[in-house]
């Protein structure tokens, strides 16, 4: 009986012990659960902190180069006058640096084949001393060195493939350095003939330096680079066009801004009134810096004045088409603009200060006049001919010869009160002259056609000039002549809206009015029959 009481009470001993350690093992694993939990939480709010930091950053950043796109809008006419200009004739040149031909991969000869490697083992041990597998030793001697022979002859075949190889690639290598030092002598001596040409004011010569001066210029992303560019000989002045930025240039937000309650990165705009200052300032110191650039990279002094307009091109949004409006227009000489200290003006300030024209409303593309409304760059002009001067009393024009009587038509258009330049022969696709003026009769650019005829101009004639007007979207076209008209071409001018045609009667009196001289232009043309 005791020993049973003894039993149960080991029994419940055990089962106590076993619902302790059950207890204690759930106490742990609860304990660990928690513990889990709470490191989970954790994990969760270091990752949510992290990406809030991160979020932050980037907006931080985003802000930062915003800041930095504002600074180099502020700085692009400073930039300009640091250092050298752009580019000159002496950075132009090119000069060659030899390279060396990398002769590695055929430099290096192939092992030639050995016997060793080829002859078959001699008999040993007691097939030797009994002289037994003699006759087959010396066949495998015989046919391992047929194959060697033909080792050899390969190893010498691709010895010559290579060593070939190696000479062509040297000759290939010399043509080639030949050749880039060549085009290099060829482009410095067509830079040195292109210098000279600049010093004695050869239009084509200073358009392209400048022209590379303008394109070494270095400006921020988003900055158009094109540009057109004009030489007048004859009063040293250059007419530059340039295609200014967008408005769109301009940042439109401020900065930027993480929002951990919404995660959201919300943009701070900028102000409209600040963005249009920012934008009118740009437009200032592209065309203040232009102009510096212009006149900096011309060692020898041959332009006097620069003539700059500034355009943007964008899209109508009335007609959908693309337009290119001016927004700035200035005419400034050296001696003016050398007068300026470009490091302490105030852009805008320093427009006005030149009279430039600058659109109102430049943020919202509103156009303005150029001072200059034509392009002298579709014209390829030539040096001006007194004419007048070596007339003698009463001459006959149709007794002048071609180039002479050109060139006192173009005197006569500057006694009127116009600019003219004659056009180089052979290159003016039937323009004989430009002439320019603000006077709202020519209104801008004018293309001039001079016929020393003794006869009729065929009305075809008429017609080819009005063709010549449309091709060079000129205000206007005039045909000069020492004889008549048709009926049919004055019709057709009187239709076109644009010509005005000059006979010899009228060109008498225009010669007599304006440079002096009492002429005789040629035939008396016969009369007309009175309309029906």
């Amino acid at each position: 009986m005791a020993q049973r009481d003894s039993g149960r009470g080991n029994d419940y001993q055990q089962q106590q012990a076993l619902r302790r350690a059950q207890e204690q093992r759930a106490r742990q694993s609860e304990r660990e659960r928690k513990a889990a939990v709470t490191a989970s939480k954790r994990q969760e709010r270091e990752r949510k902190t992290a990406y809030q930091e991160q979020q932050a950053e980037q907006a931080r950043v985003r802000t930062i180069g915003v800041e930095h796109e504002v600074e180099q809008l502020g700085q692009l006419l400073r930039d300009a006058l640091v250092g050298d200009p752009p580019t000159t004739f002496e950075r132009r040149r090119r000069t060659h640096t030899p390279r060396a031909l990398d002769e590695r991969p055929w430099s290096r000869p192939e092992p030639s084949p050995r016997w060793e490697e080829f002859a078959p083992s001699e008999p040993g041990g007691l097939t030797a001393v009994l002289g037994l597998g003699r006759k087959r030793y010396e066949a495998e001697v015989a046919e391992a060195r047929v194959r060697f022979s033909e080792a050899q002859e390969r190893h010498r075949r691709a010895e010559e493939k290579r060593l070939a190889t190696l000479e062509r690639k040297r000759a290939e290598h010399r043509q080639a350095e030949a050749q880039a030092l060549d085009e290099v002598a060829t482009f410095n001596t067509k830079l040195d003939e292109e210098r000279e040409a600049y010093r004695a004011g050869d239009p084509a010569a200073v358009e392209a330096h400048l022209g590379a001066v303008l394109d070494a210029s270095v400006y921020p992303v988003g900055f158009p680079h094109e540009h057109r560019i004009a030489f007048r000989p004859a009063t040293g002045d250059v007419l530059v066009e340039i295609h200014l930025p967008p408005e769109s240039i301009v940042p439109t937000a401020r900065g930027y801004r993480y929002v951990k309650n919404r995660d959201e990165t919300t943009v701070l705009p900028r102000p409209e009134r600040e963005r249009k200052e920012i934008y009118a300032s740009v437009l200032a110191q592209v065309a203040l810096r232009t102009v510096h650039e212009v006149l900096t990279s011309d060692p020898d002094r041959v332009v006097n004045g620069v003539i700059l307009n500034g355009h943007v091109k964008t899209i109508d949004r009335a007609t959908g088409q693309e337009v290119s409006p001016c927004l700035v227009t200035l005419s400034a000489s050296r001696e003016q603009f050398g007068k300026l200290r470009l490091s302490q003006v105030d852009p805008a300030q320093c427009l006005r200060g030149l009279n430039a024209l600058v659109s109102p409303n430049p943020y919202d593309l509103e156009p303005i006049r150029p001072i200059v409304e034509f392009d002298l760059s579709k014209y390829r002009l030539m040096d001006s001919m007194d004419v007048v001067a070596g007339l003698d009393s009463r001459p006959v024009l149709v007794k002048l010869t071609p180039t002479e009587f050109e060139h006192l038509i173009r005197q006569l258009f500057e006694a009127i009160g116009m600019e003219a330049w004659n056009t180089q022969a052979s290159k003016d696709e039937g323009v004989d002259a430009v002439a320019v003026s603000k006077d709202p009769v020519f209104n801008g650019e004018c293309i001039i056609q001079a016929k020393r005829y003794s006869k009729l101009v065929s009305v075809e004639s008429v017609q080819a000039l009005a063709g010549v007007v449309e091709h060079k979207r000129a205000a206007k076209g005039v045909l000069i002549t020492t004889s008549w008209f048709g009926r049919a071409s004055h019709d057709f001018a009187r239709q076109h809206g644009r010509l005005q045609l000059i006979e010899g009667p009228e060109l008498k009196y225009l010669i007599k009015e304006h440079l002096g001289k009492d002429v005789i232009p040629g035939p008396v043309p016969p009369k007309r029959r009175p309309s029906r």
